[in-house]
């Protein structure tokens, strides 16, 4: 017999009959059991781990199948508010944490947007303007910072290519970098 938390609500998985031995709940702190008649009867189980998501592996009628637990918990404790979400993500960055509080259906735009404000992407960009030259790169983001000073310059009376012949890069490298393309993570003060 497995003990819920508090303010926990369990939800049987759905699956074809007779697919599984074991029926599967999932709940709203993003816990999964296994059970025979009642989910007040069955075990807690630990799941796995795809890219730092937790997973659920089962195998009906002998076919490996992998549910994402945040994705099962999102479709089972969580209304969509539009046809175009359809996709997952956690408020807090956290990848094991499927507390349905927790978890938000977004379109990719709003996907995307949310990842570019991770804490990992955060972290990684900064460490990439650290990072030292190495030979063959032109570009530093001090000189990028520069370049787009210029560029952006509302007095500006330099053509691109005489920039780019200034810093010695090509004039698509420069575009690339007007348009974000290239070195995007790179703000001007």
């Amino acid at each position: 017999m497995m003990k819920s938390l508090k303010n926990e609500e369990w939800k049987e998985l759905r699956m074809p009959k007779d697919a599984l031995r074991y029926k599967y709940a999932v709940s709203n702190l993003g816990r999964i059991a296994s059970f025979s008649d009642k989910i007040i009867d069955g075990k807690i189980l630990n799941g796995t781990s795809i890219g730092g998501y937790p997973t659920l592996n089962v195998k009906p009628f002998g076919e490996n199948k992998t549910f994402y637990i945040h994705k099962l918990v999102a479709e089972l404790f969580l209304k969509k508010t539009g046809t175009k979400q359809q996709y997952v993500i956690h408020k807090d960055y956290d990848k094991s944490n499927n507390n349905a509080k927790n978890l938000k259906w977004v379109t990719k735009e709003e996907m995307e947007e949310h990842q570019q404000s991770s804490p990992l992407v955060l972290k990684a960009r900064k460490a990439r303007l650290k990072k030292p030259i190495y030979k063959g790169h032109k570009l530093t983001a001090p000189v990028v910072k520069q370049i787009k000073k210029k560029i952006f310059s509302s007095s500006r009376r330099q053509s691109f290519k005489a920039i780019a012949e200034q810093f010695q890069i090509s004039e698509m490298q420069l575009y690339r970098i007007k348009s974000g393309e290239n070195w995007g993570h790179v703000n001007v003060d």
